[in-house]
């Protein structure tokens, strides 16, 4: 009997064992233990073969270990529409509409972190519904000039700024169980020879100005995926690039993450190999051109990378932690169970994009308190201008999308009008009339053979009868304007509007200018038209936040996230000739350098310093009611290197009206044995305020906040001396200061 008993406990032992879940299957179990555990039952090849796209979207898992693929979508402000399996062209699906939030720009323009963190959670469900791995963005690259066709997608000139706001988009995405591939690293700050063009830059720049945000993103935000760029850094393509990506990034800020390839961005399988690249897309076009039966074989990190390896001319160790970096975001996203079902085009997405935006309008200029209009009164409104009518959230490149839904700013308006009857429409200009990008089609007819003068004619004729003129213009998706692969040709607005501008502004007083684009544009007839607003690219509730503001629905306060400058001239990387932008071609070779010879003296760390003045400041954003500061004080006067200070402000709203104020702190060093800017933002705070209500707004701030990059030392100093705090309204509306030391 107990011969049987003891073969039983072992059958039931053996049929336990074989049951068990294997160690990187068991979800209970830290994800580095359980990527160690898979890595040890991997062979060489499944490797490599986890380091390089299977499709144009999509990389390979383990098959024979039950280990998923990863699936990627574009990014970053709404889930692009389904592609071919190898083609860029359109899937055909009829269920992969979106919601299209509003472009970064446009969030950074909100100063609100708490925007940031229901953009991140809004657009994470989207991207979790369509069973996405990765979202490609956000972006945080630099506003550097204005004629980069890509700022539309970026968080504006500020490295604080940036960091602040890129850290709750983030958390807000992963919390969905999907990675933010944050991109683009680093120094991609034009569109315009974008693949060639060698950036030539000191430390103290990169590490002041340029890295802040992706820092931030990784140490504060915990990102995923980093996206490498195009361009090249001390001649070497930012994609393997040793320097940023293993010496920074995974080095001094310890990523743990996977480095993704920008589509078509590595060009070298040994430089690959070595230089920090793990996870390769998009090396040719459709990935079958090279001729075999499958091209994904033949990219820089698959076949090519395999025979280094078996040469040994490759290094194992350096297979090993890029199959454990894509192994980590594999064991995040696609393996892992529990994550939430997600959501799509739900109303509360719309609800969540509308609000994005309606924060995000900045109010620049309201003479005589023109706006916001009463619809209650139903006055006689003509709306002007074609970016009244044309759809916006499709053409830019790869934040194309296809939506469920876009309200346009006529629409919207005529929608929240007390008689819709009242508002009628006029063109004004002609600019881009297709309405086609990758497939999708806008399904609009923008077509109109008319004159400029004959166009302007009608416009004037119908304005002198209304009571409001708005003018919907600015610049659109279309290349050279705000459309990725193509920088602007100018800082002027196209397609003749500033005459279309200045006839109505002669022919009505009551005019209102609504801008809508992702750059600074240049308004020569600014001081003849007494309301402005900038608008944005916001998305599928584009036209019903910017009627909100202007019927007073929402009191706007959003703050410009970049300068406007006057004329292009005035701007840092415009003022050191063709090497400073858009580069210097070298003999005989493709690559152009470019040098940032402005250093430091970014966005309004120029106009402040070079006392340029602007024509609307980083910071600016009006209301439609008014806020008092009160004297700025700080807790001490006097501060250790590791002590903190904080500083108080109070703020009074003193008009008649409720509404949000974003109060911003900026530090400057009195005497320092470097150039330093004449001022830096070291803090925000929007804050929500009654009629008549007063708060008190503070800020704590320690070292780093003091300090500059030695980069001879390599290392963050602060000299100690005397310091100034502002509290300021804007980089150029300071309300109060108070000195301290740092000891």
């Amino acid at each position: 009997m107990n011969k049987f008993v003891t073969l039983a406990a072992a059958m039931l032992t053996a049929v336990a064992a074989v049951a068990q879940v294997p160690v990187y299957m068991d979800e209970t179990r830290p994800i580095d233990e359980r990527v160690e555990d898979a890595l040890s039952r991997m062979t060489t090849a499944e490797k490599a073969g986890l380091l390089h796209a299977q499709s144009k979207f999509s990389s390979r898992g383990v098959q024979r270990l039950g280990i998923p693929e990863l699936w990627c979508t574009d990014g970053p402000h709404g889930i692009r529409p389904e592609v071919l399996w190898d083609e860029w062209d359109q899937a055909g699906w009829t269920n992969d509409s979106c919601v299209a939030f509003p472009a970064l720009a446009a969030l950074a323009a909100s100063w609100n972190p708490e925007m940031s963190a229901l953009y991140g959670k809004s657009i994470g469900e989207e991207a979790r519904y369509r069973e996405k791995d990765v979202l490609l963005g956000p972006g945080v690259n630099i506003y550097r000039t204005p004629l980069n066709g890509r700022n539309f997608e970026y968080m504006g000139e500020d490295p604080y700024l940036a960091s602040r706001m890129v850290v709750p988009y983030i958390k807000g995405v992963q919390d969905n169980g999907v990675a933010a591939c944050v991109k683009h690293y680093a120094l991609n700050n034009q569109e315009l020879n974008r693949h060639t063009t060698n950036v030539i830059v000191d430390d103290r720049t990169l590490y002041e100005i340029y890295l802040p945000a992706f820092k931030a993103a990784v140490q504060d935000g915990g990102a995923w995926s980093i996206m490498g760029a195009y361009n090249l850094y001390e001649d070497r393509h930012l994609c393997h690039n040793t320097r940023l990506l293993k010496d920074i990034l995974k080095g001094e800020w310890g990523f743990d993450g996977a480095v993704i390839s920008d589509w078509g961005g590595v060009h070298d399988t040994s430089e690959a190999a070595e230089g920090g690249m793990d996870l390769e897309y998009g090396s040719w076009t459709n990935g079958l051109s090279s001729g075999a039966s499958n091209a994904y074989d033949n990219y820089y990190l698959a076949d090519p990378y395999l025979a280094l390896l078996e040469s040994g001319k490759a290094s194992e160790d350096e297979l090993n932690d890029k199959a454990r970096r894509v192994l980590r975001l594999i064991f995040r996203t696609a393996m892992r169970r529990d994550k939430p079902f997600g959501a799509l085009c739900s109303e509360d997405h719309y609800a969540a994009a509308r609000r994005i935006g309606d924060e995000s309008i900045v109010l620049l200029r309201n003479e005589g308190s023109l706006l916001p209009i009463d619809p209650a009164k139903s006055p006689n409104i003509l709306v002007v201008g074609e970016n009244a009518v044309k759809m916006m959230t499709v053409g830019g490149g790869s934040s194309s999308l296809k939506v469920q839904r876009e309200i346009s700013p006529l629409d919207g308006i005529r929608a929240m009008a007390g008689d819709p009857s009242k508002v009628k429409y006029a063109r004004g200009y002609v600019g881009d009339v297709t309405g086609e990008y990758n497939g999708v089609v806008t399904g609009q007819d923008l077509k109109d053979d008319r004159t400029p003068a004959q166009l302007i004619a009608e416009a004037v004729d119908m304005a002198r009868d209304a009571d409001y003129v708005i003018f919907v213009g600015g610049l659109n998706k279309s290349a050279h304007q705000d459309c990725e692969d193509s920088d602007r040709a100018g800082l002027e607005l196209p397609y003749g509007q500033d005459d279309v501008i200045r006839a109505l502004a002669a022919a009505n007083k009551n005019l209102i200018v609504v801008n809508v684009s992702g750059n600074a544009v240049a308004m020569p007839w600014a001081k003849d038209v007494p309301a402005i607003m900038q608008a944005w690219f916001l998305g599928s509730e584009a036209g019903n936040s910017i009627a909100d503001v202007i019927y007073g629905r929402v009191n706007p306060s959003g703050k410009l996230p970049f300068t406007f400058p006057v004329k292009l001239g005035d701007v840092a990387a415009h003022n050191f000739g063709e090497k400073a932008y858009p580069g210097i071609k070298r003999a005989d070779s493709p690559i152009l350098d470019e040098s940032y010879d402005e250093g430091v003296l970014v966005g309004y760390r120029w106009h402040d310093t070079r006392k340029v003045k602007p024509l609307f400041a980083f910071g600016h954003g009006l209301s439609y009611t008014t806020f008092d500061y009160g004297k700025i004080t700080a807790d001490r006067k006097h501060m250790a290197a590791g002590d903190s200070i904080t500083f108080t402000v109070p703020v009074t709203n003193t008009g008649k009206v409720a509404g949000a104020e974003t109060v911003q702190l900026y530090i400057s060093d009195s005497k320092a044995s470097v150039l330093r800017p004449a001022k830096e933002l070291k803090g925000f705070a929007k804050v929500w305020l009654e009629p008549g209500e007063t708060r008190d707004v503070t800020f704590t701030i320690g070292k780093d906040a003091l300090s500059y990059f030695d980069a001879d030392r390599h290392e963050w100093v602060a000299e100690p001396g005397e310091f100034k705090a502002h509290a300021a309204a804007s980089a150029a509306d300071v309300r109060s200061t108070v000195a301290f030391h740092l000891d």
